[in-house]
C-alpha cells in the first residue's frame, strides 16, 4: 500500500510540475502570437500550485527530504540522537495532523459558502482538497517513521532513510 501511495505522490507531482509548464507555455504562446491569452491559465496554475505543494510535503517526508537544523542534534551521542528524532517525528506529526484537521474545517466553510472560481466555474473548495490530504499524509509519514525509530536499531529521517550524510564531494 505504501508502495502505491509512494508511486501516486511522483504521477501527481510529475503530471502537476508538467501541466503547469505546458499551461504557462500555451498562455505565453497564445499572448504573444495570437494576442490572445488563455482566460483559465492562472487559476489552472494556481490549483496545480496547491497539489504540487501539497503533495510535495508528503513526498518529501516519505524520502526524508525535508530541511533539518541539526547542528546540535549532530553533536549528541546516538541514543539521545534517536531519542531526539522520535520526538521530532512525533511533534511534527502532531502538527501536521491539527494542520489536516484545521484545513478540512476551512473546507467545509468554503464549501458552505458556494463561491466558485470566476474562469474555471467549479466551487472553489475543489482545488484546497489537496490541502488536508496532504498534511494527512504527511503526518501519517512523520507517524511510521517515530514508529520505525522506535522498533529499530538504527536512526531513520523516514521509514526508508537511514540517517547520515553522503560524501559526494570530490577533492581535484
Amino acid at each position: 500500500m505504501d508502495n502505491i501511495i509512494a508511486r501516486l505522490e511522483s504521477i501527481m507531482l510529475a503530471a502537476g510540475v508538467l501541466l503547469m509548464a505546458t499551461n504557462t507555455v500555451a498562455n505565453v504562446i497564445g499572448r504573444f502570437i495570437f494576442q490572445n491569452s488563455l482566460f483559465f491559465s492562472e487559476e489552472l496554475n494556481r490549483i496545480l500550485i496547491i497539489l504540487i505543494t501539497f503533495a510535495g510535503i508528503s513526498y518529501a517526508a516519505r524520502q526524508g527530504r525535508h530541511i533539518r537544523m541539526s547542528a546540535i542534534y549532530d553533536a549528541l551521542p546516538p541514543k539521545a540522537r534517536k531519542g531526539l528524532m522520535i520526538v521530532i517525528s512525533l511533534v511534527t506529526a502532531v502538527f501536521m495532523l491539527g494542520l489536516c484537521y484545521y484545513s478540512f474545517n476551512y473546507i467545509v466553510t468554503q464549501a458552505g459558502r458556494g463561491r466558485v472560481l470566476p474562469s474555471l466555474q467549479i466551487p472553489v473548495w475543489v482545488p484546497l482538497i489537496w490541502v488536508p490530504v496532504g498534511f494527512f499524509m504527511t503526518g501519517l509519514q512523520y507517524l511510521l517513521t517515530a514508529i520505525k525509530n522506535i522498533l529499530s536499531r538504527d536512526i531513520y529521517l523516514s521509514t526508508a532513510v537511514l540517517e547520515g550524510y553522503d560524501d559526494t564531494e570530490k577533492e581535484v
